[in-house]
């Protein structure tokens, strides 16, 4: 069966160039995968209107999101698993972790609160979704996440930013919760990776292949 790579970070880190990155490091049979899984089924696409504020006050309901994204996750699994079992690498652009620390912030929660249990209760324990080999924190100052943000939404036409993605004061809640995520090897080991500059790639590769 091959590994579940995950890479998180948040909005702005340089998640998409980390995985093209990997992807043409590692040695073997590569796959990629990334989430909320938009125009695939109907709870990502309910995840999309929420965060560009077109689900009223349900948008604003932390545990509600927070659902739609562990049933997009559910709705993958399938998926998921095929994946594994036809690749030495699956690279996953966020996963659980990203629920976690999302609606922990939202909530004003640290990487030990009560909201990150409850994602784990949920995504892992009642929905068994795979539980990755190894996270990779791909880290930046928020300020720093921020500008490329802000960069990408004017250059690409399909990366409009949301309303999460646009709250600098939410970004930074989500990169202590990220450390904190890190801090405990929350689910499975984490290698924290500096994002201000250009990542040893083949090194990487190297660690997650032992």
């Amino acid at each position: 069966m091959g590994r579940l790579i995950v890479i998180e970070g948040i909005d702005g880190a340089g998640k998409r160039t980390l995985t093209d990155a990997l992807e043409r490091a590692l040695d073997g049979r590569v796959t990629r995968m990334a989430f909320p899984r938009y125009g695939m089924n109907v709870y990502a696409d309910l995840i999309r209107d929420g965060l560009h504020g077109r689900l009223g006050p349900f948008g604003d309901e932390v545990y509600g999101m927070a659902m739609l994204y562990a049933l997009d996750r559910h709705a993958a699994t399938p998926d998921i698993r095929a994946a594994m079992d036809t690749h030495d690498f699956v690279l996953m652009d966020r996963y659980v972790a990203s629920n976690a620390a999302f609606g922990a912030a939202r909530l004003h929660q640290d990487a030990r609160g009560e909201f990150v249990s409850w994602v784990r209760a949920i995504e892992i324990e009642r929905f068994a979704v795979p539980v990755p080999h190894a996270h990779l924190l791909l880290r930046v100052s928020p300020q720093v996440a921020a500008e490329r943000s802000a960069r990408r939404a004017t250059t690409e036409a399909d990366r409009g930013r949301d309303t999460w993605e646009s709250d600098d004061a939410l970004q930074s809640r989500v990169a202590a919760v990220y450390d904190g995520l890190a801090a405990d090897d929350w689910l499975t080991p984490w290698h924290v990776v500096d994002g201000t500059t250009t990542p040893d790639a083949a090194e990487l590769a190297k660690k997650l292949a032992e």
